[in-house]
């Protein structure tokens, strides 16, 4: 029993906790705005720190030049003489086209009436190519107009191949997308999202050029004509012009639902219809099969996505359009949609449909101002309704967060200059004397950011986390601005906070949104309840779990039995295995009547299951040391034994299946293959005056340019096992790993020695970082050159969207040889596809017919644009096919560049006792820069060490050492 006095003290305690949590709530909460942190300060001016090629600032200089008030119409007849283009007398059913390669310039001279303001307005046919969007560069009289511009796209149109087919367990199965080419339209638009309007371009009187040059995809061109800027009416607007008739009884009792997965068009493949299982209203229902219900969901995120739905009336009249959507991924936030009747937005309001947080279906629709849903006035027949992803205000919004950045990793670079990346805490550096300019920017974007925050709070009705980034940012410029001597020991956590910034730019620029259907209703009808109730939602849980008992959720797709079933295994994850199965179904089994279990499993199952007699046929996605040491235990075929093995492998690279070689056999057939290139950003190698090296030399002498001004280079480092810088030397200095039998390391050579020592040079004597986040400093401009893996491009896409059309990649800095060709070989890595032993001759040869129909062109290809269209560009896939890789949705120069650099790769052998190589050349390399041993008394060393456990491995497995 607890004492009297006891608990008085508890609940003493107890109110004093609660005391001081209210107290802590209150002073965290900060002021309802910030308003007066900035209301009357000029904030316009940003000094030397921001971009001056910015749409903004092009409309500020032309904000007194008119808006013509007619059309400019240019054809074909314009077009001068230009690179890669040519006139066609027809194409595709219409005539005078003029049909624009990938990297061609096609210029038109024009002229033009009136001084002003126009929009440009392209028809145009996607040319059947790689099936990425079409990216086309702008040029006017010359120059590109301005940021932005050098980046406008076009969209492909994308549908589904066939309607959905259902494997042998009930589940409905995604159809492929496949490209529905057709003459279309689109005004030139800001991919960003950020100004839903069309970009605006200042034409003079007289004598103007367009000049558009080829960044991706070959083009069709039927017209180019600068618009006359006009406003779309105002809802009662439209209605006091639309006709005024009577209705007939079948229009005003016409109720149609179209579902939303029943989609006729759509901007990207990967806008395709996908599943709900988490609620008993999605239609049609099923809680434990697959049923392709729905549309859109995450994949809908983008700016400028849009997709199309078919619909048809039975007489002339008005009808309202609901849409029974869902938004449950950005809490506190909209998703907003434009509404497109027959192409055309029908009104002002149909700019912004707005989809609040729900983590439920509703039926949302426009209303007009008495709060009355919206009607459309439509023609007796067929229609179309689009639905497009816009930012809306929140637009404005990230364009202001997106300049701050840009800003303030200006403001970040400057004093790095003077600071380092590790200031001197107890050193004043006088900061308010050296850059006065900083620290007054500094107080002046503390007021920006306070500025946006309530923007966004008034945006989204809270002030919720994703203010949090933009309150302490403010906050902390605020408090440098009036005590700059603090900014050297807060620069670390200044750098941290821009990245949180930039984080936030992307999440908050992204609308996804998922639709069930949409309803057309006459004046007489309303849609369909969309609401759960109580014993709706009990039920769906209650099936639910019981279900669940009875799903097998390794296997995909088709599930068959039998001793002539292939099984394969995947070391990958479930999106790729989904859409690899539905190719295997659709395509594979189809055509050569082989049948295929694939299962899901992790990558450290697949040995135990071989040592037990369980492995499967065939694994996919292998790491790339696994064929040999399947291969040295006996427990993997030699691909060399069927007839038609150099069929298959010539359209790799030797370098992509060297790796797999062993004993004259080749023991796994190649996926992916990647390599080095060099990311460089071209905003700040401008700005210091320095050229992209093409040498390790060129690379040293702009050392020094990059290092005084506090900036560093990312090189391949061992604490990063990231070994390629290394190989790269070895190879370019005319060494090799090992020599042609593979019983010992060449490292000890005198080209292995003098690669050694150049590349430790670089950590020794020039100071560069052997851990570091190139990725995050990258962006922030400390690493303004990077040697990395090619494919870090597809993060950088994704995660530094702030950055975009400042940096770029090119080849990896070479050796220069005595004839003054520069050798730039580097290493290749990648994972591959593995047939394990088998006795059963039926069941090798079905797998061997597997694999070579897994290397085909075409199934590299489809694979990689299915995943590209399910995950996006993050997931752009590094096909080891070169055929394929060159389909692939690379721009046209970033191939070119892979491409050669490509040529250069070197396949590192895997041999026996290969682990041991690679564990003492970084332990070689830790020597030489961390204990300043010598070099070539380290190689030594670590050589004798090396061939030691290669002769002890061969050894081991039976093989000769002499």
């Amino acid at each position: 029993m607890i004492k009297p006095v006891t608990k008085k003290y508890i609940a003493g305690a107890a109110a004093i906790v609660v005391a001081a949590s209210a107290l802590l709530v209150f002073l965290n909460r900060g002021p309802d705005n910030y308003r007066d942190k900035y209301e009357g300060v000029d904030l316009s001016d940003s000094g030397d720190l921001g971009r001056d090629d910015t749409y903004e600032k092009y409309l500020e200089k032309h904000s007194k030049d008119g808006y013509p008030d007619k059309d400019v119409e240019i054809s074909y007849k314009n077009l001068k003489e230009s690179d890669g283009v040519k006139v066609l007398s027809e194409y595709e059913g219409q005539k005078n086209i003029v049909l624009a390669d990938e990297g061609s310039l096609a210029e038109w001279e024009f002229d033009v009436e009136k001084t002003g303001m126009y929009e440009i307005y392209m028809e145009y046919y996607p040319v059947k190519s790689r099936g990425v969007d079409i990216e086309r560069k702008l040029y006017i009289n010359n120059e590109i107009p301005f940021f932005g511009a050098d980046s406008l796209t076009f969209s492909r149109l994308w549908t589904d191949k066939s309607a959905p087919a259902k494997d042998n367990r009930g589940n409905e199965l995604r159809p492929t997308q496949i490209e529905n080419a057709s003459w279309t339209g689109a005004y030139f638009k800001d991919h960003t999202g950020y100004y839903s309007e069309p970009y605006l371009f200042y034409f003079q009187k007289g004598k103007n050029k367009i000049g558009l040059k080829a960044v991706n995809e070959p083009v069709a061109i039927k017209s180019l004509s600068l618009k006359a800027v006009k406003e779309e009416p105002s809802y009662d607007e439209y209605i006091a012009a639309s006709p005024k008739i009577e209705q007939a009884d079948a229009a005003k009792n016409f109720k149609d639902v179209i579902q939303g997965e029943a989609s006729t068009l759509r901007s990207s493949p990967s806008l395709y219809a996908t599943y709900d299982r988490s609620s008993s209203k999605t239609e049609p229902y099923s809680a434990s099969k697959i049923r392709l219900n729905m549309m859109g969901g995450y994949a809908w995120r983008v700016p400028g996505q849009w997709i199309e739905w078919k619909i048809s009336v039975p007489e002339d009249g008005y009808y309202s359009i609901y849409v029974k959507g869902r938004q449950n991924y950005n809490r506190g936030f909209v998703s907003n949609r434009i509404l497109y009747i027959d192409g055309e937005i029908p009104f002002k309001e149909a700019k912004q449909i707005s989809f609040k947080y729900e983590n439920e279906w509703k039926s949302v629709t426009l209303k007009d101002s008495s709060g009355n849903p919206c009607k459309f006035y439509m023609t007796k027949g067929e229609h179309t309704v689009r639905l497009e992803v816009s930012l809306g205000d929140m637009g404005n919004i990230l364009n202001e967060m997106e300049d701050s950045i840009y800003r303030l990793n200006s403001m970040y670079r400057k004093i790095l200059v003077l600071t380092g990346t590790n200031p001197d805490q107890y050193r004043d550096y006088k900061i308010e004397k050296v850059y006065p300019d900083v620290v007054t920017q500094m107080g002046l974007e503390s007021k920006r950011l306070y500025k946006i925050v309530d923007e966004l709070v008034a945006y989204s009705g809270q002030k919720g986390s994703q203010v949090g980034a933009l309150q302490t940012l403010a906050l902390q410029l605020e408090r440098f601005a009036e005590h700059p001597e603090k900014i050297p020991v807060s620069l670390t956590s200044f750098r941290d906070n821009i990245s949180s910034l930039g984080t936030l730019i992307l999440s908050l620029s992204e609308s996804p949104l998922d639709i069930d259907s949409i309803t057309v209703v006459g004046e007489n009808q309303k849609p369909d309840n969309v609401s759960e109730t109580f014993i709706d939602k009990a039920g769906h849980e209650i099936r639910s779990f019981f279900m669940s008992f009875f799903g097998n959720y390794n296997t995909l797709g088709n599930v068959y039995s039998g001793d002539d079933v292939l099984n394969v295994w995947l070391l990958s994850g479930r999106d790729q295995g989904s859409v690899l199965k539905n190719m295997i179904d659709n395509d594979f089994t189809s055509q050569s009547g082989i049948k295929v279990n694939l299962k899901l499993v992790d990558a450290a199952t697949l040995l135990n299951a071989v040592i037990a007699g369980k492995g499967p046929d065939v694994a996919l996605s292998v790491g790339q040391g696994e064929p040999v040491n399947y291969a040295l235990r006996g427990a993997a075929e030699d691909l060399t034994q069927f007839e038609d093995y150099e069929e298959v492998f010539k359209n790799f690279y030797p370098s992509a299946y060297e790796p797999y070689r062993f004993n004259g056999g080749i023991y796994a057939v190649p996926e992916t293959q990647t390599y080095d290139v060099m990311f460089y950003r071209k905003d700040i190698l401008d700005e210091l005056g320095v050229k992209v090296p093409q040498t390790w030399q060129e690379l040293i002498e702009i050392l020094p340019v990059i290092q005084q001004n506090n900036m560093t280079i990312a090189m391949p480092s061992v604490e990063k096992s990231d070994l390629t810088g290394i190989y790269s030397m070895l190879y370019q200095n005319g060494g090799s790993l090992y020599d042609e039998s593979h019983k010992k390391t060449l490292i000890d050579s005198e080209s292995g020695v003098k690669a050694f020592q150049t590349y430790t040079k670089f950590f020794t004597n020039y100071g560069l970082p052997v851990v570091y986040d190139f990725v995050n400093r990258f962006r922030s401009g400390e690493m303004p050159l990077g040697i990395q893996d090619y494919s870090t491009y597809n993060t950088l896409v994704v995660f530094a969207p702030e950055i975009r059309g400042l940096w770029d990649f090119t080849l990896v800095p070479g050796t220069l040889k005595s004839d003054g060709t520069i050798d730039r070989s580097c290493p290749s890595g990648g994972i591959c596809s593995l047939m394990l032993k088998q006795s059963d001759e039926a069941k090798k040869k079905s797998s061997w017919e597997f694999l070579k129909w897994w290397a085909k062109t075409d199934t590299q290809v489809n694979f990689g644009r299915e995943m590209e269209s399910v995950l996006g560009s993050s997931a752009r896939y590094a096909a080891a096919n070169r055929e394929a890789f060159e389909q692939l949705s690379w721009s046209h120069e970033q191939i070119e560049a892979l491409k050669e650099q490509r040529e250069c790769t070197i396949g590192i052998p895997e041999i026996a006792g290969g682990y041991y190589t690679s564990r003492h050349v970084s332990n070689a390399v830790r020597k030489i820069v961390n204990q300043h041993e010598d070099p070539r008394e380290a190689v030594l060393d670590y050589a004798i060490t090396i061939n030691k456990e290669i002769e002890k491995k061969r050894i081991e497995f039976g093989l000769d050492t002499k």
